[in-house]
């Protein structure tokens, strides 16, 4: 079976086996042992935390376990602020318009400025499941599993919550957009500049970039055609996204023009949707035929996400199977949550 749950200290090894597979861009999980478990104790004092009265700079890191292997295949994570510690930058794509009333000219120039609109917004981040697992519906369990517990502790969370996508880049880790900007302030190598971030030193970004807008139509082709475009790689986790409200506007990543997506909590699909339950242990009429379902605990540190199948909708109680409820950690008429997991047919 397939559970999510929050990382723990000894998951440290294969969380590093995980960010090895992730390739230049995915600054947010790094091979690097300090930095990793620096995370895993940010999460653990996360959790740790029990009452909460508004977002601070909490992260909460969850991986995806495989029972049957006791391996660790996927890994999400959630910020409930950025910004606050350290700058969170990014460009929004706007319009200047020149005009001249004697030639009769009227232009308009799309542009990047650089901002810090996201400060204080909580951030889903840190998606990534090993090719391997990505069929049986594991990605969609591995990122909505998130919004159900932002249903579930949405004081720990923002109105607003974003997603930074990543941005295209070809094999070598060579970024259309960097190449014909970054390069041009920074004078170092894509990837350098990503570790540079991924180890939180971000106070050159604000030091070298320019603050004047960047007129769009000075780019090269290949550059303007990669602005608010995903990495092959991020398609399907844009469309989870967007799947559950989601939405583009306007804001790319400054270093590889990666979209970053944005919605309100409260306007979420399965936070939206989803509802509380009592959990019954027994013998599921229908299991394994009909509709798949995301099943969450009410837990803080013990939380956990599964996803089950049912010819029948639940009522105001859940059939669980004896493994579903161990799978949960949950007992006889604790609460779940549950919600039906929306079509998708790649994942």
């Amino acid at each position: 079976m397939m559970v999510i749950r929050p990382i723990k200290k000894d998951d440290l090894a294969e969380l590093y086996h995980l960010a090895e597979l992730t390739g230049v861009g995915f600054t947010s999980l790094v091979a690097d042992e300090k930095i990793l478990t620096r995370k895993i104790q940010a999460s653990l004092d996360a959790f740790d935390k029990e009452d909460i009265e508004q977002p601070d700079e909490e992260s909460y890191l969850f991986v995806l376990e495989d029972t049957e292997t006791n391996q660790i295949v996927g890994t999400c994570g959630l910020l409930s602020t950025v910004g606050l510690d350290e700058p969170f930058y990014s460009y929004h794509l706007g319009t200047i318009t020149h005009s001249s009333r004697e030639l009769g000219v009227h232009n308009m120039h799309p542009t990047l400025v650089l901002n810090n609109d996201y400060t204080g917004f909580s951030e889903v981040c840190t998606l990534f499941l090993k090719e391997d697992y990505r069929h049986s519906r594991n990605g969609q369990l591995l990122s909505k599993s998130r919004f159900m517990f932002l249903a579930q502790f949405p004081e720990r969370f923002t109105e607003k919550i974003f997603a930074e996508m990543r941005g295209v880049c070809d094999e070598e880790g060579v970024s259309p957009l960097w190449e014909s900007l970054g390069r041009q302030f920074f004078s170092i190598d894509f990837e350098r500049a990503d570790e540079l971030t991924a180890h939180g030193n971000k106070q050159f970004i604000a030091e070298l970039m320019p603050n004047n807008p960047v007129y769009v139509n000075l780019l090269p082709q290949d550059a303007r055609d990669v602005l608010g475009k995903v990495h092959k790689n991020t398609e399907p986790a844009r469309r989870l996204l967007e799947q559950e409200g989601f939405r583009f506007e306007n804001y790319v990543d400054i270093f590889d023009g990666g979209p970053t997506l944005e919605a309100r909590i409260q306007d979420l699909r399965a936070v939206r949707d989803s509802r509380l339950v009592l959990a019954t242990i027994g013998t599921p009429k229908g299991a394994n035929e009909g509709a798949q379902y995301l099943v969450s605990n009410a837990k803080l540190d013990e939380f956990r996400c599964i996803l089950i199948q049912r010819a029948t909708p639940p009522g105001s109680g859940l059939v669980l199977s004896q493994e579903e409820a161990d799978a949960l950690l949950v007992k006889h008429k604790e609460p779940l949550r549950v919600v039906e997991l929306s079509p998708f047919t790649s994942r």
